[in-house]
């Protein structure tokens, strides 16, 4: 018990002579652990030397006192004693005059009014000094009267006194009296500071709970008389360099209790702001537009500014501004701000309103409003910011929800054509369907008239035809290319130009390019037709259908009503006018809108199988529905001139078709990637363990895609699509073939096996699967008009499955140098055959004829 009892008696201890003496135990591990000792008689121990250090404080101002009267008598005595001493001086100087006066008597009475003259330049300065010690007591004195009649206005007066005193006393400050003094002054203050803060806080309260905020000017007694005046609080404020702090925390307290509640536009219901004299509060309930919060803004911000003195108004009204006016603007102006020409007369009306709202201020001595003067001058174009915002994130909320249920579309094309061709045409399956104003041209369409891909030199001649990636240079012929033959003449030929990209084999397909290649040659009946009927034109109505997401729809009504928004501000409409100015920004928005799907559409498309294809159309449809909307736009009457030429969609229309092509091009690549490395990728696929099987996933992956593309892509693109993957398939396996140095017996069967079951591809290009038909038994597979290679690929098998006289008998006989040059054959004989004379004797032959077919 002793112990316990010691521990906490050590810790007051060493505290005590801490705080008083500065004195610290020399061994600190003497100490108790504080979070383990009883601190209440340590508190008690501090507590009781405090009030001993008051008592002796109290004492000194008490000695203080008589000092001070027996220095004030001292200075009377001292003054007498200075009269008496001037004239004992006065009655030595005139003995000194006198003539008998010896020398020594002369002397003597030099030194001793030598020594007069000191006493009393001394005697002067302790009595200066003395009269500025009462002049400073005297000031305590009169500052401590004060402070007991809560006068903090003159405390603060006779505060400023005895510093001044205090300075002009001129005596060393360890000197006993001036300590003294300083004390009693120190007291003084810390009391009238006190004294500062209890008047501040019982004059400027807040009450969160009841949401009632008080400020009184003065506080009366019942007598009448002042108690309590906020303009000396001020003062006593500024004096001490404590406004910006006080006037924060007054602000903190009123935003709390009146104005947040009021702005939190998060409320389902706004109570009103309402002043009752002194009292500040929120009651009853108020509307939820701009125009009622204001109002209670102005009541609040009126309030505010009678009831805070002068001299610490600026920056309370600082705080309040930069706190409310970006809320305001933010949380109320902005989403207030309609996203079109509708509700434009209350918009203008809340301009009016906010334009007041600042004028009011300005005369209730606010400043710092000119964010808000700026946001009011600048409405306008705060207008258009929020079309655009919101047109962006409408563009952006729709991609996020997917590209969602596709449906299909119908894309028309309209050619003079002469009826020759339009009867060839119509022979082909697979294409686009077709109709004409003569019924015996037919219905079904074929798309190989319109393919325009790279064949070898040996191949016949090909339509020209527009490539994905392919651009129109005549911007004002909304239709694509379809490529007819250019040696096939019509009565009125079209002046246009076309600019198509390189010719890649793994750049995209153009939009509405109708296939590959088309290697059926014409019979020689219908050419001759074709001439003797090439005046004869009629307009030829292409269509087919596709499918798009339901992505173009939205867009295309936004971008619509956005561009009826632009054309209503070129009108000369008084309703108008404050954001009349803004017609070309609106106008470009389109441009924006267009410009962030194309920006962020393919990651949201990614998503979804055939993502890229859907893009590929959506582009596609966007650019036709745009550059038709152009066109109409351009011939409305209803419009005004400057709406008419105001509108600029022709680059848009391009970056959409662009991107489309980059779309399929980007689709197609990866696709070609994936069957390369189903194949092998870098290496040859003759070195693959299994061939079979590398085939098999390639062919696997092109019929999983010829499924998915099937009910998105035209029928043109998607044998397009699939004669390009088909094609790339083709090549590396003719490529990997012609690279072998020898070929075995049992490695040709197995190539040719391989090519075997590559080429059942062969069903998907049936006439009736293109033509979407029933089949027929004698059908002929048109993978060659999409494949370049096919028939190449083909003819290879032929090749590794035949004897040499079988080989000779391809090359002169048949068609195997359409396909193959001398040099090819040549290499694929030395690599399968032994090399004899008769070997020899047929690569001579073969070398010397290396175009039979053409010599035919």
């Amino acid at each position: 018990m002793a112990a316990t009892t010691e521990a906490p008696q050590k810790l007051s201890d060493a505290l005590v002579a801490f705080s008083l003496e500065g004195r610290f135990p020399d061994d600190i591990s003497v100490l108790p652990p504080v979070s383990e000792t009883d601190l209440q008689p340590a508190i008690q121990a501090l507590a009781e030397a405090k009030q001993g250090l008051e008592a002796e404080l109290h004492t000194i101002n008490q000695e203080t006192k008589q000092d001070v009267d027996s220095w004030v008598r001292n200075s009377k005595a001292l003054q007498e004693d200075i009269f008496r001493s001037k004239a004992m001086a006065n009655e030595i100087e005139r003995q000194s005059e006198a003539p008998d006066v010896s020398g020594e008597a002369v002397q003597d009475a030099e030194e001793k009014a030598e020594f007069l003259n000191r006493e009393v330049q001394y005697s002067q300065q302790l009595h200066d000094v003395l009269q500025k010690i009462k002049l400073a007591d005297q000031s305590l004195g009169e500052m401590e009267e004060s402070y007991q009649r809560s006068s903090i206005q003159d405390s603060i007066v006779f505060l400023k006194a005895f510093e001044k005193a205090f300075d002009d006393i001129g005596v060393s400050k360890s000197c006993r009296v001036m300590k003294l003094l300083k004390l009693r002054s120190f007291e003084l203050n810390s009391a009238v500071r006190e004294m500062i803060d209890h008047h501040w806080k019982t004059l400027v309260n807040a009450d969160i709970e009841t949401r009632q905020f008080t400020i009184r000017k003065v506080i009366e007694d019942e007598h009448g008389e002042v108690q309590m005046d906020l303009l000396d609080v001020a003062y006593g404020l500024e004096f001490y360099k404590e406004v910006d702090e006080h006037m924060e925390q007054l602000w903190r307290n009123l935003d709390a209790t009146v104005i947040s509640p009021r702005m939190d536009i998060k409320n389902t219901t706004f109570p009103s702001i309402q002043e009752y004299q002194d009292i500040l509060k929120l009651s009853g309930e108020a509307s939820r537009s701009v125009d009622a919060l204001l109002t209670d803004l102005e009541t609040a911000f009126s309030w505010v500014s009678q009831k805070v003195p002068e001299v610490v108004f600026p920056p309370l009204a600082n705080f309040m501004v930069a706190d409310v006016i970006p809320r305001l603007i933010g949380e109320w102006l902005a989403p207030a701000v309609p996203s079109s020409l509708k509700d434009m007369d209350s918009f203008q009306a809340m301009i009016q309103r906010t334009q007041k709202f600042c004028q009011l201020l300005t005369e209730y001595k606010y400043t710092g409003l000119e964010d808000l003067q700026n946001w009011v001058d600048n409405a306008p174009s705060i207008w258009l910011g929020k079309c655009r915002e919101t047109t962006l994130d409408s563009v952006r909320s729709k991609l996020l929800g997917g590209i969602g249920e596709s449906k299909q579309v119908e894309k028309v094309e309209k050619q003079m054509v002469s009826i020759a061709e339009g009867k060839e045409i119509t022979k082909t399956p697979g294409g686009a369907g077709a109709t004409a104003e003569t019924a015996d041209w037919g219905d079904a369409w074929g798309d190989a008239w319109e393919e325009d891909n790279e064949q070898p030199e040996e191949t016949q001649p090909t339509q020209p035809t527009k490539k994905p990636g392919s651009t129109k240079a005549d911007e004002d012929d909304g239709a694509d290319a379809w490529g007819w033959d250019e040696e096939d003449t019509t009565a009125e030929p079209k002046d246009t130009k076309e600019a198509t990209e390189k010719d890649d084999e793994d750049d995209a397909a153009a939009a509405w390019g109708w296939g590959d290649e088309d290697t059926v040659q014409e019979p020689e009946s219908a050419a001759k037709k074709i001439k003797t009927e090439a005046h004869e034109t009629r307009e030829l109505v292409l269509k087919e259908t596709y499918s798009v997401s339901s992505m173009p729809e939205p867009v295309l009504e936004l971008i619509q009503a956005i561009l009826e928004d632009g054309a209503a501000l070129t009108r000369d409409d008084v309703e108008y006018a404050p954001v009349a100015a803004t017609a070309p920004g609106l106008f470009g928005l389109p441009t924006f809108a267009l410009a962030l799907f194309r920006a962020i559409s393919p990651y949201y498309y990614s998503l979804s199988e055939g993502g890229n294809m859907f893009l590929y159309n959506d582009a596609m449809y966007l650019a036709e529905r745009l550059s038709e909307f152009a066109d109409a736009w351009k011939k409305r009457e209803d419009l005004t001139p400057r709406a008419r030429n105001m509108l600029r969609l022709d680059n848009d229309v391009k970056s959409l078709q662009s991107f489309a092509n980059r779309s399929y091009a980007n689709e197609m690549n990866i696709q070609k990637t994936i069957l390369r490395d189903f194949l092998g990728g870098a290496q040859s696929l003759m070195q693959q363990d299994e061939m079979e099987s590398c085939v098999e996933l390639a062919t696997g992956r092109i019929r999983a895609m010829a499924s998915v593309w099937k009910s998105i892509l035209a029928r043109s693109v998607w044998t397009q699509a699939l004669g390009s993957l088909v094609d790339a398939v083709a090549t590396k396996l003719i490529t990997d073939v012609l690279e072998m140095s020898s070929i075995g017996q049992d490695e040709a069967y197995n190539i040719a096996k391989v090519i075997a079951t590559a080429t059942e591809l062969d069903d998907l290009f049936l006439p009736s699967v293109l033509a979407g038909t029933p089949s027929t038994e004698d059908e002929v597979p048109q993978t060659a008009q999409y494949a370049p290679s096919w028939l190449r690929l083909k003819y290879l098998s032929e090749v590794l499955q035949s004897n040499l006289n079988e080989v000779r008998y391809l090359w002169f006989e048949s068609e195997l140098s359409l396909y193959f040059s001398a040099s090819e054959v040549v290499d694929l004989i030395e690599a399968s055959f032994e090399s004899n004379p008769r070997t020899r004797e047929t690569i001579r032959e073969i070398q010397s004829k290396p175009a039979p077919a053409a010599e035919r």
